[in-house]
């Protein structure tokens, strides 16, 4: 670490705190308005549930005359929850062309209208006595999230300089929780947890997004996007000159530009790619079994599952915040160690707790009433899971999808990732319900049967990408895909894969202590 400093200080003392605030604005912003929101929006239905459907119960018997059967409403609510998901799938669909026709910024910008649309006609479908209205916003809001969970990272990593890289990226994971946080405290009775004023829960998306509206566009766009789609070198070096705070960027100018003849790969050319099928597989069942390990089922209905263990409804609101309080602080420890430890342990043994924890759960909420302290037991099964997810499972599946495939793969990746994340989200809101009503307590055993097998598949499969290159990593899956590295999968690799690590030999070759160069992402 030593040896580090003269680097550190190499990039341009005069700028440094212009540049560190400058992006530390930047990620803030971008994540306020975006990733916030979506953490946000998994928990804020949670709180009103009862209100919620006694609103869906009114304007039925309004409108048809008599009061809605229990199996219709459990459907209904089961779309309320589930319809964000078909609306995130369309968002990430359509990210990848808006990003490269408006660029990343003004991407964020412009989606901001999908979120003060939705906040409008979720805060006002009460007075208009419309449950289609609160549908439609919440599928108008699934959009919202479906693009800020794609170009957030995008504009983030090509705005940000290597070292500190990974550190940006945990800043989106971290304004996840932070949403969830404060749409459970914004839930409580004494807010807008009521029956007058839960429509207000939704009013309040618009103002993280009307924030970011009023910052972004005194920030530059990505200089990646200046550069290789506007050919604006101007615009791509005052980019870089403000996020990085010196003046001499001819290095990073270098480094852009030796990806303009890079020909990104299609989903399908990718898909057709022998080089890389166990690394399509494992992200495929890495990116499921985060969605379907069961913690949105905790999300949205951790109303329920309290009431099941026999809390008071009382309590239960401020039970809950206890669970989004281990989320934050499991996920910022989760940022701290995942460099240490590796990805492959925290993975497996995020998911390997997970099982133990839902099979105690089940067994704490079937046997519930035998013994006055299992109901605390099922509590602190809850907060271990979600302990558990955070510390591995919750954003290791995004960071592996970054590290498996080359530059001119990693689109087509992301929208398999993406789809699958989204397509699996939807399937735990839509269906818990029934399982909970078919299962009994007995549910969550689904969940520990799809961590255990997770955690089996990666066991086997899922090689150590710390501190490894791209190239590494490929002869690691090498054997599993039948192909040779020296031979089929190099033939593959672009001239950008070549620039990529000349760049890296030449960054590291500055470096007098090889200790310095595992700590570069």
């Amino acid at each position: 670490m030593a040896n580090s400093a003269p680097l550190l200080q190499g990039t341009g003392r005069r700028g440094n705190n212009d540049w560190s605030g400058r992006l530390i604005i930047a990620s803030l912003a971008g994540a306020f308005g975006s990733s916030f929101l979506y953490g946000y929006n998994l928990s804020v239905v949670n709180a009103p549930t009862v209100y919620i459907k006694r609103f869906y119960n009114e304007s039925w018997e309004r409108r048809y005359g008599h009061v809605i059967d229990g199996g219709t409403l459990t459907l209904l609510w089961s779309i309320t929850v589930s319809i964000f998901s078909i609306g995130g799938l369309v968002g990430a669909i359509i990210t990848t062309p808006t990003v490269k026709f408006l660029g990343r910024k003004h991407t964020l910008l412009i989606n901001n209208v999908f979120a003060v649309v939705a906040a409008l006609l979720m805060a006002l479908c009460q007075i208009a006595g419309s449950f289609e209205m609160l549908l439609l916003g919440r599928t108008v809001m699934g959009i919202h999230a479906g693009v800020s969970l794609s170009a957030l990272p995008i504009y983030l990593s090509e705005i940000s300089p290597k070292e500190i890289r990974g550190a940006l990226g945990q800043v989106t994971a971290i304004f996840i929780c932070i949403g969830v946080f404060v749409a459970q405290v914004l839930g409580l009775p004494e807010i807008f947890g009521n029956e007058f004023c839960w429509p207000y829960l939704f009013g309040v998306i618009a103002v993280p997004s009307l924030i970011q509206v009023g910052i972004l566009p005194f920030l530059p766009e990505s200089p990646h996007f200046l550069l290789l789609e506007k050919n604006d070198t101007s615009g791509a070096e005052k980019a870089f000159q403000t996020f990085l705070g010196k003046d001499d960027v001819s290095h990073e100018l270098e480094e852009s530009e030796a990806q303009r003849n890079v020909k990104l790969e299609s989903v399908l050319q990718l898909l057709r790619n022998r080089s890389v099928h166990w690394q399509i597989i494992t992200v495929i069942i890495t990116m499921a079994c985060y969605q379907l390990c069961g913690l949105n089922a905790i999300w949205y209905y951790t109303n329920s599952i309290f009431r099941e263990a026999g809390i008071s409804p009382k309590l239960i609101p401020y039970v809950t915040l206890s669970t989004s309080t281990v989320e934050i602080l499991s996920a910022v420890s989760s940022g701290l160690a995942v460099e240490r430890l590796g990805r492959r342990p925290l993975l497996i043994g995020g998911f390997g707790l997970m099982v133990i924890s839902f099979t105690i759960l089940s067994v704490s909420l079937t046997l519930q009433n035998r013994a006055y302290w299992l109901p605390y037991l099922s509590i602190f099964c809850i907060l271990a899971i979600i302990a558990s997810f955070c510390i591995g499972p919750g954003g290791i599946p995004f960071v592996l999808t970054g590290e498996f495939f080359q530059q001119s793969q990693k689109p087509a990746a992301f929208l398999i990732a993406g789809t699958v994340n989204w397509l699996s989200n939807f399937s735990v809101g839509l269906l818990f319900p029934f399982i909970q009503a078919g299962l009994q307590t007995f549910c969550f055993l689904v969940f520990a049967v799809i961590c255990l097998a997770g955690a089996t598949y990666l066991f086997f499969v899922l090689p150590e990408t710390k501190n490894k290159t791209i190239n590494e990593i490929s002869q690691a899956f090498a054997k599993r895909n039948k192909v040779t590295l020296e031979g089929r999968e190099m033939s593959q690799f672009s001239s950008e894969m070549k620039s990529s690590e000349e760049q890296e030999h030449n960054f590291s070759s500055t470096l007098e202590n090889g200790e310095t160069k595992n700590r570069i992402i």
